[in-house]
């Protein structure tokens, strides 16, 4: 099991790293992607908003890894699990809502719960 729960954490860090950093870094090819994707819905949020998403993404990325491989307060990866689902669940009401799918998100909530169950049990 607790291959499994490294295995989903890591790929699920890398991810939302990924992700964080594109709404951090690089918010104009960010915006014309999501937007191309979404016919000319366009994003409904602020430049400030997701700049604020992409730092919680990128520090809840960091926090699934980083305090379980260095064994630093390890108690903090299935908090950065529960922070990043609320994330995911936010997400999905806003798919719901643009009439988008929201089955990647879903799948993605489900998979940080899965993290933050099996970490809470350890």
């Amino acid at each position: 099991m607790n291959v499994v729960l490294w295995v989903v954490q890591v790929a699920l860090g890398a991810l939302f790293l990924f992700g964080g950093g594109m709404k951090l870094f690089a918010f104009d090819k960010y915006k014309k992607t999501t937007e191309a994707r979404s016919h000319g819905k366009g994003l409904g949020f602020s430049k400030e908003f997701l700049t604020f998403i992409g730092v919680c993404e990128i520090a809840g990325g960091l926090g699934l890894i980083l305090p379980m491989a260095l064994q630093i307060m390890p108690v903090l990866t299935p908090l950065a699990a529960l922070g990043l689902a609320v994330i995911m669940l936010g997400a999905t009401v806003f798919h719901l809502r643009r009439k988008d799918s929201p089955a990647p998100t879903v799948v993605l909530f489900l998979l940080l719960g899965f993290v933050t169950y099996g970490r809470m049990m350890n």
